[in-house]
C-alpha cells in the first residue's frame, strides 16, 4: 500500500530539473499577458476575428510550455518540432500583418520559456510600439470591395467598364467570370478599391446604364471569420 501510494504521489510531485510550479506559474502569467497585449495591439482598429485573437492571446503561453517540458533534451524536442510539422492550417491565408503577430507571439513563448521574462516584455512593447505608429504614419487603409456585375452575352466585358473603373475606383481587378440562364448572360466578379466611397452609388448607377440595368452587387469581401 505504501508503495501504491508513493507512485501516486510522485506523479503529482511538480519538479523538472529547475521548473517548480511557482516558476511555471509566474511565466504563464507573463506569456498570457503578452499575448493579450500582442491581440489587443495587432487586432485594434481591424475586423480581426475572435479565433485569431484567441490565438495570438494563448500561443506565448503555449510555445512556452512545450519549450520547458523539453529543455536540455534534444531528442524530445526533435520529436515535438516534427509533430508541429504535421499541422495544417486549412484556413484562408493569413495577411502579412497577421503572420507577423504569430512570430511575434512565438519568440515571447521562447522568452519566457528561458525566464527571460523582462526581455520578452521589453521586446513586446518595443514591437507593439514600432507597430502602432507605423500603422498611425500609413494612414486609414481603403477597404477593398467584391464588385458582381451580370451583363447580357452580347456586351463585351474585356473593357466594358474601363471608364468608368478609373473614374471612380484606385484598383480594379477582375478576379471570375461565369454563365448564366444557360449561357445568355455573364457574370463578372471584381475586387476593387474605391477613390471616394460616397461616390458608391453614382458608379453603379453607370454601371447599370451600361450592363442593360441587370443585377449589381457590390459589397465587402466574403472571408472565413475564424481564418489565421
Amino acid at each position: 500500500m505504501n508503495y501504491f501510494t508513493s507512485d501516486i504521489s510522485s506523479l503529482f510531485k511538480f519538479s523538472t530539473g529547475s521548473l517548480t510550479l511557482s516558476t511555471m506559474l509566474i511565466c504563464t502569467a507573463v506569456s498570457l499577458l503578452i499575448g493579450a497585449v500582442i491581440a489587443y495591439v495587432f487586432g485594434r482598429g481591424e475586423k480581426t476575428s475572435k479565433g485569431f485573437a484567441m490565438t495570438l492571446t494563448l500561443l506565448p503561453a503555449i510555445v512556452q510550455m512545450v519549450i520547458m517540458l523539453v529543455n536540455g533534451d534534444v531528442g524530445t524536442g526533435v520529436a515535438v518540432m516534427g509533430a508541429f510539422g504535421l499541422v495544417r492550417f486549412r484556413s484562408a491565408p493569413g495577411s502579412a500583418k497577421e503572420i507577423c503577430a504569430i512570430f511575434l507571439a512565438m519568440a515571447a513563448g521562447l522568452a519566457t520559456a528561458t525566464q527571460h521574462l523582462l526581455a520578452a516584455i521589453i521586446f513586446t512593447a518595443v514591437i507593439c510600439a514600432v507597430s502602432m505608429a507605423l500603422t498611425a504614419l500609413g494612414g486609414k487603409a481603403s477597404e477593398e470591395k467584391t464588385l458582381k456585375i451580370t451583363i447580357p452575352e452580347s456586351l463585351d466585358y474585356s473593357g466594358a467598364f474601363s471608364d468608368i473603373f478609373e473614374k471612380y475606383t484606385a484598383s480594379n481587378s477582375l478576379d471570375e467570370v461565369k454563365t448564366s440562364n444557360m449561357g445568355s448572360l455573364y457574370k463578372l466578379s471584381y475586387t476593387i478599391t474605391l477613390k471616394d466611397p460616397s461616390q458608391e452609388k453614382q458608379m453603379i448607377d453607370e454601371l447599370r446604364e451600361r450592363n442593360g440595368n441587370l443585377e449589381i452587387a457590390c459589397g465587402r469581401p466574403v472571408t472565413n471569420s475564424d481564418r489565421l
